[in-house]
C-alpha cells in the first residue's frame, strides 16, 4: 500500500506521527463506452452550452445554479475567502462510548500506521480505546477541507473512519409504515421464531459477489476465445509537402484523357539537357576528324 497522507495524532500532549492508507478498494468492473462496430472509445468534448464552442480547461470554472436556474460564477478569488485549513494534525476532540456513533455517520476508511519512533504512544493509544470501549471523536484536514472522524480499532490497527456531517443524512418520511399499526402477539411469536431459526454470527468470507465474478469470468472467456478488437493505430498525418505545379499538372493531363487528347510529353530537365549536348558535340567532332583523315589517305593514293 501507498501512504496518501501523513500527519500526527494529537490527543493531549501525547502526539504520535502516522501515515494514512486507504482502508478500501472498488472491485467493480470497469467499462468504457465503445463504438460497438470497431470497439473504438467515444471521446467527448467540452463544449458551452451557450454558443456551442469547445472550451478548454483554463477557461472554466466553477459555477453555482440557484434555484431559478442562474448561474453564479466562482473565481479563485473567491476560494480564497472560504474557510479552509492545512494542518498534518488529526486532533481528538473527545472519546465518546461506541455505541453513541451513528453507522449511518460513518463514510471512507482509513489505515494509521506509526512511525518506527512512534509505537510506543500508538499502542498506548489503541489499548486505551479498546479497554476503554470508546471512539475518539477527531477533526481532520483532508484536501484543505476539514471534517469530522472517528478513531477505532480493527484487528490491532488504529482505524479512521471519516463522518458526514448530521444535516447529510436524509430524514426519513413514510407515514405509511405507522399506519400499519403494531404487529399482534401471534405475528410477533412467528417473527422471533424466524429469527432464531436463522440466527447466528456473521462471517464476511461466507458472501462474495456472484455478478462480480461471473463478469470477470464472461471476459476472460471472450479473451480466451479471440474476441477481441485491438485497437486501430492512428492514421499518421503525412509530412510530405503537396507539390502545386506537380497538382495542376496532373490535373491538366486528367482534362486531356476526359477529351480525348493524348498526354503531353514529359519535358525534358534543364540537368539532362547538357549532358545530351556535350555528347551531340563528341560526336560531331569524330565524324568531322574521320572525315579528314579519309581525304588525306585518297590524296596520298593519287599521288603515287
Amino acid at each position: 500500500m501507498r501512504a496518501i497522507w501523513k500527519g500526527a495524532v494529537s490527543f493531549g500532549l501525547v502526539n504520535v506521527p502516522v501515515r494514512l492508507y486507504s482502508a478500501t478498494e472498488n472491485h467493480d468492473v470497469q467499462f468504457r463506452q465503445v463504438h460497438r462496430e470497431d470497439g473504438g472509445r467515444i471521446k467527448y468534448k467540452r463544449t458551452c452550452s451557450i454558443d456551442g464552442e469547445e472550451v478548454a480547461y483554463d477557461d472554466i470554472a466553477k459555477g453555482y445554479e440557484t434555484e431559478d436556474g442562474d448561474m453564479v460564477v466562482l473565481t479563485d478569488e473567491d476560494f480564497k475567502d472560504l474557510p479552509s485549513k492545512s494542518s498534518k494534525e488529526i486532533n481528538v476532540e473527545k472519546f465518546v462510548p461506541t455505541e453513541q456513533i451513528d453507522p449511518m455517520l460513518l463514510d471512507k476508511s482509513y489505515y494509521l500506521e506509526p512511525d518506527k519512533t512512534a509505537t510506543k504512544p500508538y499502542v498506548l493509544l489503541r489499548e486505551a480505546l479498546e479497554s476503554e470501549g470508546r471512539m475518539a471523536v477527531v477533526t481532520v484536514s483532508i484536501r484543505t477541507r476539514m471534517t469530522m472522524a472517528v478513531l477505532r480499532v480493527r484487528e490491532g490497527v488504529i482505524v479512521m473512519q471519516t463522518m458526514l456531517w448530521p444535516d447529510e443524512i436524509r430524514r426519513p418520511d413514510f407515514a405509511h409504515v405507522d399506519d400499519a399499526g403494531e404487529a399482534t402477539d401471534k405475528e410477533m411469536a412467528m417473527a422471533k421464531l424466524l429469527i432464531e431459526q436463522l440466527a447466528g454470527d456473521f462471517e464476511a468470507d461466507d458472501y462474495e459477489d456472484d455478478y462480480a465474478i461471473a463478469l470477470q469470468e464472461l471476459v476472460k472467456a471472450k479473451v480466451e476465445g479471440g474476441e477481441v478488437r485491438a485497437p486501430a493505430a492512428k492514421a499518421e498525418e503525412s509530412g510530405e509537402v503537396v507539390d502545386l505545379l506537380a497538382a495542376l499538372a496532373k490535373s491538366v493531363e486528367k482534362a486531356k484523357a476526359s477529351r480525348g487528347e493524348a498526354p503531353s510529353k514529359p519535358a525534358a530537365k534543364a540537368s539532362d539537357d547538357k549532358p545530351a549536348t556535350k555528347a551531340a558535340a563528341k560526336k560531331t567532332t569524330a565524324k568531322k576528324s574521320a572525315a579528314k583523315k579519309t581525304t588525306a589517305k585518297k590524296a596520298t593514293k593519287k599521288a603515287s
